[in-house]
């Protein structure tokens, strides 16, 4: 077995979970693949692209947190291979385990007990006014907002061609059952189990009250485009990390990627642990 590691090399404690978790493999004789900037946190030559990585592991590992899972996406590129969260610290919504248990997930490759979750991608399809095309992935979601401007914005949502609603708002999210845990959530949106088949749209401090989330099926297209001009541009963002400014004209389609992200499970951790867990929920 080859495990591929990816690591956020800017995490406090990286270098030394990653020589643990690389220590633990290789007393069980499996073999580490290491990513670009992993290796360059060790101090190994050379080191592997997000795409070659994947081709060549039989599982990635993620070292960091949550935030570092949604940049491996990125980096990866679509894959089939189960892809490991390994959490610096707390146990994450997207982590599989925490650092301190490596062991077992070592353990658990190699017993083969183990489960995977998978997760829904979004393919976000930027087509601006002047014929540009630019395309990204996200796990989480795809957020159109106010840029600079201090004020709310108007911008109008639309799903396989039909206008859903017109907004005046501080933005819209479209996110997947993952990403309702993050963005969505903070903006009043619904909690949604994985394993729903759904995408939610959730404005962002709407000027109207009675705006609200909804929850459609995945299998449709959503448009989002701002309608006043003397607004631009505003702001595309793609999972926090890819930012694209949008002009008056420009349209951004949102639809469930070819891809999902396999997200590898241990026993006795699951997405509705994390819930309790991340939300602090208690009996009566």
């Amino acid at each position: 077995m080859t495990v591929g590691i990816i690591a956020n090399t800017q995490k406090e404690g990286a270098r030394i979970a990653l020589d643990r978790l690389m220590g633990v493999l290789s007393v069980r004789r499996i073999a580490s693949l290491l990513e670009r900037e992993a290796a360059s946190l060790c101090g190994v030559p050379g080191g592997m692209e997000g795409p070659d990585l994947a081709a060549a592991s039989d599982v990635i590992a993620v070292l960091g947190g949550d935030g570092t899972m949604l940049n491996a996406v990125a980096k990866l590129g679509p894959t089939d291979k189960p892809v490991a969260g390994i959490n610096i610290g707390t146990l994450g919504f997207l982590t599989s385990c925490t650092d301190d248990e490596v062991e077992v997930f070592a353990d658990a490759l190699l017993s083969e007990k183990y489960t995977t979750s998978r997760r829904t991608l979004l393919t976000a399809t930027v087509r601006s006014v002047d014929g540009t095309v630019k395309e990204f992935r996200a796990l989480n979601e795809v957020v159109l907002a106010r840029g600079q401007t201090g004020r709310l914005v108007s911008l109008s949502a639309y799903v396989d061609g039909d206008l859903l609603n017109s907004y005046r708002a501080d933005g819209l999210i479209v996110a997947t059952p993952t990403g309702s845990t993050a963005y969505s959530l903070s903006a009043g949106g619904p909690l949604i189990s994985p394993a729903a088949a759904v995408f939610v749209i959730t404005p962002i401090c709407p000027h109207t009250l009675s705006q609200r989330s909804l929850i459609i099926g995945d299998h449709v297209t959503v448009e989002l485009a701002p309608e006043n001009a003397d607004e631009a541009p505003m702001l595309c963002t793609v999972d926090g990390r890819d930012c694209v400014n949008i002009q008056h004209g420009d349209r951004i389609e949102v639809r469930k990627a070819e891809h999902a992200l396999n997200l590898l499970r241990l026993p006795g951790h699951s997405f509705y642990e994390a819930l309790r867990q991340k939300l602090n929920w208690r009996g009566g």
